[in-house]
């Protein structure tokens, strides 16, 4: 009797093929959720020492701090406030944004240029930390 070639894939190679790539998922997923989530932090680094550098320059006009207005314009993640507006001193901060995946984190930036990271979520270290954590662990 004679047999036809038969092609395709067996079960088990197509069993083998979607562990494999299983595994990949899930090695490669959270790599990129840390990725996307740097991306974000990026926002409030950069808008926060702008909020600076302005602050500087209102002072220089101003001769004070108070009266500063502590607004950014191209805010997606994060939330800014001056929660200190002293004649000699200012903070400015930034809170993630709930629904934006950046929930649980704060920064904050002083006059005298003093960085600190006042939260963060589970894995971003633990807070407070003087300076900007950018990178899982704590890393600044």
């Amino acid at each position: 009797m004679r047999t036809k070639n038969q092609n395709g894939f067996t079960l088990i190679e197509l069993m083998i093929v979607v562990a494999i790539i299983g595994i990949l998922t899930m090695v490669a997923y959270p790599a990129y959720q840390d990725y996307v989530m740097r991306g974000k932090i990026t926002e409030a680094t950069t808008n926060l020492s702008s909020l600076a550098v302005s602050a500087e320059q209102f002072y220089q006009d101003n001769q004070t701090y108070f009266g500063f207005p502590c607004a950014v314009s191209n805010a997606k993640y994060f939330d800014y406030t001056c929660p200190v507006t002293t004649a000699l001193a200012f903070t400015a901060q930034a809170d993630g944004k709930i629904g934006q995946g950046v929930v649980g984190f704060q920064y904050q930036i002083k006059q005298d240029g003093t960085k600190t990271t006042s939260l963060t979520p589970s894995g971003w270290g633990t807070a407070p930390i003087s300076c900007w954590v950018t990178k899982l662990g704590g890393e600044c």
